[in-house]
This record gives C-alpha cells, structure tokens and sequence, in this order.
C-alpha cells in the first residue's frame, strides 16, 4: 500500500515534551494556510516497534485526501520507555500541535489508537487542548485481559497469545497498572466517565482479537454522544492495511471513510460550531 502516486511533502520538527524532545515528520497539503487543520498520528507496533515510517503512506494519502497537516510522532517505544512515557509524550504533542487554536484531530492504528485514546483522555480530564477527533483504528483498549481470552471467528487470528506476554510486560510490566484508564480505557468501570470527550472514529476488523474491546468501547462511547461512527472492517484481520494480506481496494475504503471525518472535524463550518 505504497500510494506511489502522491508523492507527498514532508519536513521535520523537534516538538518538546516532559520526556525529551520528540521528533515529528510532518506532511504538508498542497494547499496550506495558517488555518489548516492538523492530525497528529501515531504509529502501531505493540508498543515496542519504533518505525514510524510504516505509516508513511498513510500519512502521504492524508495530508492530500483530507487537506491537513499530518504530524507522524516519533515516540519513545518499550521496554526502554514504558508507560506513561509514549502518552505523556503524544499528550504534549497534541498540546504542541493545537497552539494558535489550530483545530487538531490525533489517531492511530493498533498501539497508536490506543495512544489517541489515551491523548483524548487526558485532554478531557484536563480540559483540552480541544481535539476535534480521535481515530481508533483497531486499537488494543483492555491490556488485562490476556489475548487468549479474545476470541476470533477465524482458526489462526493474527494476533497470537504470546504477543501479550511480550508486547504487553515491555509496555507496563505492572499488571496492577494494566487497569490504569489510559492503558485499558476499555475495561470495566474505565469507560465510564466519558462524557465531554473528543468524538471518536472507531474501526474495528471482522477477524481481530482486539474488535470485542473496540466495540464495547464504541458503545461507551455513543452512550455519551461521543462516537462519530463505528466501522466494522468485513473480511479480515488486525493490520490489514500494512500486512500483505490486505488489498488496496480495501485499505482505499477505510482511508476514505477516515479522511471524510478529519475533513469535516477540521472544516471551517466545523470551527464556526
């Protein structure tokens, strides 16, 4: 999923945050003004896989499909950093990015969402910066129950029980703190609460271990009017946009749907409301 044909504009930026200086690749539009919205993105990887460039396409069809300004954060990964390290950084980076009242949306895939989720938290219980979206695709938001304990429709689901023994322990070795709101925003009583967060695109796939989390979460969610849409990817599995068994036409879809919702969340009629 290469997108070879946007070629897209990118430069670098060294953001500040409580843990150091983050370094931020940024993808520009073809049109930019001082008005321009902006989508902090985060990369996937279990938390422990420090490749943002993975996301490089994804972030060259964003900036060009929904006009805005795409931050692709460089954050610090388990187990040399382990939590709150990555949220707290992503957390001043959405700070960072929403200065002069840009109207900011953030998201991930798989470890990113579930670092959206995290930034969306902490921006409501600290009321703001103010985030016009978080995108949740196929985010791991309930890090206590073991992966084994997440069923799939399909005999061999992409993500294996062991991935919790390594990605989870590098991540937060604590399993106390596994409970923690922005580890598992999706577990139990931790949805609760909700009400007055930034509203949230939540994709979820057919064949993933993780969709249970993400559609109790959903629910949570638009129990408070605070779930734009819930999208059930047919016919397949966790990364499927990035792994070789996805399709172009299928990954085109999602991105579509995605890049709609930014358009419109950083939209001037949106600013005016």
């Amino acid at each position: 999923m290469r997108f070879a044909e946007i070629p897209g504009r990118t430069s670098v930026v060294a953001v500040p945050t409580r843990h150091g200086t983050v370094s931020c690749t940024v993808y520009h539009p073809a049109s930019e003004t001082a008005d321009t919205g902006v989508y902090v993105n985060l990369h996937g990887g279990g938390y422990v896989v420090e490749h943002p460039e993975q996301d490089d396409p994804w972030c060259r069809y964003l900036a060009a499909n929904a006009g805005v300004v795409v931050v692709n954060v460089d954050y610090s990964v388990a187990p040399r950093h382990r939590f709150p390290v990555a949220v707290e950084q992503v957390f001043d980076v959405v700070t960072w990015a929403a200065r002069d009242g840009k109207r900011v949306c953030v998201g991930g895939q798989s470890a990113g969402g579930g670092l959206a989720a995290a930034a969306a938290r902490l921006a409501l219980e600290h009321d703001g910066p103010g985030i016009a979206l978080q995108v949740l695709q196929y985010a791991p938001l309930d890090l206590v129950t073991h992966l084994r304990d997440k069923p799939s429709t399909v005999d061999k689901p992409l993500m294996r029980p062991w991935m919790s023994d390594v990605f989870d322990i590098a991540y937060v070795p604590d399993p106390a703190t596994r409970r923690d709101r922005l580890v598992s925003p999706a577990w139990e009583t931790n949805a609760d609460g909700l009400a007055g967060i930034a509203p949230a695109l939540v994709i979820t796939c057919e064949f993933d271990r993780l969709r249970g989390e993400g559609i109790r979460y959903a629910e949570a969610l638009a129990a408070v009017g605070a779930l734009a849409e819930h999208h059930d990817v047919p016919a397949t599995d966790h990364g499927y946009n990035i792994l070789g068994f996805g399709t172009r036409a299928l990954t085109e879809r999602t991105y579509q749907r995605i890049a709609g919702h930014v358009r419109r969340a950083t939209s001037c009629t949106a600013r005016r409301g």
